[in-house]
């Protein structure tokens, strides 16, 4: 199929792509990579009476380096992907901006694009709120900021308003000896997650002092697991420690740093209680619910294992 006819647009600053947004309201719609918008357009699911098309405004495709942590909203998913400082500076998003769909889909999608469709098995959303991420929307009135906790409020629904664009990403500095981990189960790679975990936890010593633990594909909504966040502060990590083969995902024994098994298990208990994910036709709800489970069970075994004895 093809869409429906519209009206095309290509403002050259930030401040004529608002006022064409502010002009066009619920009828206009913000295009960057496209790889959301244009299947959706082709299958008439979408119908917006104006584009305006973002790609030729200035300064939205920027990677900060060094002490500022910005992400331009237009920023290509690959070009996150190949930043050679990205893994050093946020190891955790440099992890997971390879899990998204193909090379081919990274080459166009751009990281603004994919967090304001708000897919929620789609791994961006979830990274930016386990990271505490802030979202900068512009509009012809001016600025506003929202934590990306507070951006998503349900199934592909956001807080952002028919005339504001989203114009960076605000990540805050990563904290030296974080263990992080992301996981995710897809039926081939490059698929949408039936369910992923990306989860992080900052150590006093050897003890947890912070930690947070978000799934995805499994709600409307990225899910943050607070009773899971609980139940790590204050457990400690082990060295020359041999967990239970059912700790890892490889099935084996491991002999270094780690959580204890209790650790482990509670995690995979209150994630799978936690959970009221909806069956469809990828997965049931009683299968999401096993697999985050044990897909967080794993990442914190993974993300101990970053830890230096």
């Amino acid at each position: 199929m093809k869409p429906a006819p519209f009206a095309y647009y290509c403002p050259e600053s930030l401040d004529e792509a608002v006022r064409l947004l502010d002009e066009h309201g619920e009828d206009g719609k913000v295009l960057a990579g496209g790889q959301s918008l244009m299947p959706l357009m082709n299958l008439r699911l979408a119908r917006p009476a104006a584009i305006i098309d973002l790609n030729r405004v200035p300064g939205l495709d920027r990677i900060a380096d060094g002490g500022d942590s910005g992400i331009g909203a237009l920023t290509r998913q690959r070009a996150l992907e190949r930043d050679a400082g990205l893994a050093a500076r946020n190891p955790l998003l440099a992890a997971a901006v390879p899990l998204i769909g193909h090379f081919q889909i990274r080459n166009r999608g751009t990281v603004g694009g994919s967090l304001v469709h708000a897919d929620p098995a789609a791994e961006l959303p979830a990274v930016t709120v386990a990271l505490g991420a802030e979202f900068v929307l512009a509009s012809a009135s001016g600025e506003r900021v929202v934590p990306a906790e507070d951006f998503y409020l349900g199934y592909m629904a956001t807080a952002i308003e028919a005339n504001e664009v989203l114009t960076e990403v605000r990540l805050p500095p990563w904290k030296e000896g974080r263990l992080w981990a992301i996981d995710e189960v897809s039926r081939r790679k490059g698929d949408f997650a039936m369910v992923g975990v990306a989860l992080w936890v900052d150590l006093d010593g050897a003890v947890c002092d912070e930690a947070r633990v978000v799934l995805f594909g499994v709600g409307g909504k990225p899910v943050r697991i607070e009773k899971a966040e609980e139940r790590l502060k204050g457990a400690a990590l082990r060295s020359g420690f041999t967990l239970d083969k059912s700790g890892l995902d490889d099935g084996s024994a491991l002999d270094g740093t780690a959580f204890d098994d209790a650790t482990l298990r509670d995690m995979e208990r209150i994630v799978a209680d936690e959970l009221d994910p909806d069956s469809d036709i990828h997965a049931s709800a009683l299968y999401r619910k096993e697999v985050g489970g044990v897909l967080a069970r794993r990442a914190l075994a993974a993300a101990a294992r970053r830890a230096t004895p």
